[in-house]
C-alpha cells in the first residue's frame, strides 16, 4: 500500500475526507458540466468532437470509479467510513443505495449510448436516450455530492 498511501490523506475540500474521496467528488461535480458541453456540440453539429468527448469522459469515468472503489475497499468500506457521522445509520445508506442505484442505471444506459450510437442514431433513439443518460448524470453527481455531505460535513 505504500505508493498508494497518499489516497488516505488529509483532504483538499477542509472536510475529514481523505484525498481520494476530496478528488473523486470534485470530478463527479464536475461531471454534467462536462456532459453538457459534450452535448452542445452535437447541438452544433461537431459530431466528430461529441463523440470523442463523450468517449473520453466516459473512459475517464470508468477510470475515476475504480479509483474510487479501490479506494474505499482499502480505506474499510462503508462500516469505516460512516463513523465518523453524526446522522442515523440507516438514513445515510438508503442515500447512499440511492446513489448507486442511480449510479449503476445511468453507466448502463451511457454504455449502451456509446456502444450503440450509430443504431441508436438510426432509429432516432439517441438524443433521446442521451437526455436520459444526461439526466441519470445529474443525478450521479447531486446524489454523489449529497452521500459526501453526509459521510464527511454532517
Amino acid at each position: 500500500m505504500s505508493n498508494m498511501e497518499y489516497m488516505f490523506h488529509q483532504g483538499f475540500l477542509g472536510t475529514r475526507a481523505p484525498f481520494f474521496m476530496d478528488m473523486v467528488t470534485l470530478i463527479v461535480a464536475l461531471l454534467p458540466l462536462l456532459v453538457a458541453v459534450a452535448i452542445y456540440f452535437a447541438k452544433k453539429k461537431s459530431y466528430k468532437l461529441h463523440s470523442f468527448m463523450q468517449i473520453f469522459i466516459y473512459a475517464f469515468s470508468v477510470i475515476v470509479l475504480s479509483y474510487f472503489e479501490y479506494g474505499v475497499r482499502l480505506g474499510g468500506g462503508f462500516k469505516y467510513f460512516i463513523e465518523g457521522t453524526h446522522l442515523s445509520h440507516e438514513y445515510v445508506f438508503v442515500v447512499l443505495m440511492f446513489h448507486i442505484a442511480i449510479s449503476v442505471i445511468t453507466l448502463f444506459i451511457w454504455s449502451t449510448q456509446l456502444f450503440m450510437a450509430k443504431k441508436l442514431l438510426a432509429a432516432k433513439a439517441h438524443k433521446k436516450l442521451g437526455l436520459f443518460t444526461f439526466a441519470g448524470v445529474v443525478m450521479t453527481s447531486l446524489t454523489g455530492i449529497w452521500v459526501y455531505m453526509l459521510l464527511f460535513i454532517y
